[in-house]
Formats: C-alpha cells, structure tokens, sequence
C-alpha cells in the first residue's frame, strides 16, 4: 500500500516543495487573478468540497476557470460554454491546480496520489471503495492525471490506481517517479514500466 506521505522527510519535502512553487509562480498567478477578475467578479480562488483520505471532507483550493453560474459537477462533465475565456488559457497551463499547493502544506492533500473527487460522484466512489484507494491520502498529481485517464471512466482509473498506490511495493520510487514525470513527460515510460509488474 502506497504509504509515503507518513514519513516524515517526505512531509518536510512537500510543504517546503509547495511553498517554493506557490512564491515562485505568486506572480504569474497574481497576474491571472485580476483577469478572472475583470471578466467574471469575484472569487478569483474557488473552493470546493471534495473527498479527502478515509472519505473525509476537506475544501479544495483552485484557480476559478468557470463562471459562478456552472453546477458543481466533475469537469469532465461541464459544458464549455460554462468556461471563463481567461479560463481556458489557466486550464491549459494547468495554473488552476497551483492554489491546492496550499492544500498541500495544511496537509489535506499529498503531492501525489489519486485524483480527490467530489461526494456526488457514486459510481467512482464505490470503486474507490472496492479497491480501498479511499485510505490513501489524494494528491495535486497521480497516475491516472498523467496518462490523461479521467474520472468519466471510473472502473478503468480505478483499476490504474489500485495497481500503482494498492499493489506496487516500490512506493518510494514511484512517488519521485510520478511527482517528476507531471512536469517532465519523458520519465513517463519508465513509469508505464511499474504498472506492467
């Protein structure tokens, strides 16, 4: 079982990871801000109720892309005209998931694990279940999130997961392994090598 996030170096490494990329990138998303602003009001941080470890709630901290009109519902599942315009440039920047670093540092979220979702998402829920991926702590990456396997196929994701957090033993490598091929796309062959064991 992928228990990383309790050792206590790892710990000491993401919020001190966290805390580097949320000033490194403080401008950037400064800068973002006050386009959302200007094209849809307040709030420019969108917070969300989402599943944490052992199905505790926890708010999850976003970069708001969609108007304050869209229904709360999985993003797969939204229809594009509910997207801001700035929203879909921070989308594809993946600038949206930078305030869940904050997530991070409270210690809601890990750097990696599966994706949090929402309550209102059953079907993905009990599979989480089956496979006892509710007791692993979410994460800003995970497995599924690299290989762009989303939650709209929840028996395929949480089939992905269970092999990665559930069955692999080499959880040390593959937390490294994970968290550096989100930002650097060619270590992800070596990580298709864990999921074939």
């Amino acid at each position: 079982m992928f228990t990383i996030q309790n050792n206590k170096i790892i710990r000491l490494f993401e919020i001190i990871f966290s805390s580097s990329i949320l000033l490194l990138a403080s401008p950037i998303l400064f800068f973002f801000g006050i386009l959302i602003f200007l094209e849809d009001g307040s709030p420019i941080i969108f917070k969300q109720k989402r599943v944490g470890i052992n199905m505790k709630p926890f708010l999850i901290y976003k970069l708001r892309t969609m108007k304050n009109n869209a229904p709360e519902l999985g993003t797969h599942k939204v229809k594009s005209d509910f997207y801001l315009n700035v929203g879909k440039i921070i989308r594809n920047l993946k600038l949206d998931e930078f305030p869940q670093f904050l997530n991070v540092i409270e210690g809601k979220l890990s750097l990696v694990g599966p994706r949090p979702c929402l309550f209102n998402q059953k079907e993905l829920l009990e599979a989480r279940q089956r496979r006892k991926l509710v007791s692993i702590q979410p994460g800003v990456t995970g497995i599924t999130q690299i290989f762009n396997v989303d939650m709209s196929n929840p028996e395929r994701q949480t089939t992905i997961d269970g092999i990665f957090y559930i069955n692999n033993k080499k959880e040390f490598n593959l937390y490294f392994l994970a968290l550096f091929s989100t930002f650097f796309p060619p270590l992800r062959r070596l990580l298709r090598n864990f999921l074939k064991h």
